[in-house]
């Protein structure tokens, strides 16, 4: 009896650290961008070399983006410009652009069959 309690005591444990190990990377940055969380979503945006990378993931597991479209407003002081996000393959959607240190970030994207997703964040 007492070590079919052992069993179930151990077997109950290990289940609570699961959760903890799915969502280890969960709001971490994987490819040198800033993360924005939108829902059920996470959406790491990388600006560089006049291209704009935005990596979609809900908790850590890539999300699809084909048939996915979206939109990126750049913010910096009274200069406002829209990327226009393309998929791009896997998790991925691109555009032409870019942002600046500090430029504050609207991010809206549609994912096939998913309603808007809206996320804010600040560039790095």
């Amino acid at each position: 009896m007492m070590k079919k309690l052992l069993s179930t005591a151990c077997f109950l444990s290990l289940l609570g650290a699961v959760p903890a190990v799915a969502h280890e990377g969960h709001g971490m940055a994987q490819y040198g961008g800033v993360v924005a969380e939108a829902g059920m979503a996470q959406f790491e945006i990388v600006a560089k070399d006049g291209k704009v990378v935005v990596y979609a993931t809900q908790h850590g597991a890539p999300l699809a983006s084909t048939g996915a479209s979206g939109k990126l407003t750049v913010l910096e002081g009274a200069k406002k410009s829209e990327i226009e996000l393309k998929p791009a393959g896997d998790n991925r959607l691109e555009g032409k652009g870019g942002a600046a240190a500090g430029a504050k970030l609207l991010i809206s994207v549609q994912l096939l069959g998913q309603k808007l997703l809206q996320a804010r964040a600040v560039m790095p």
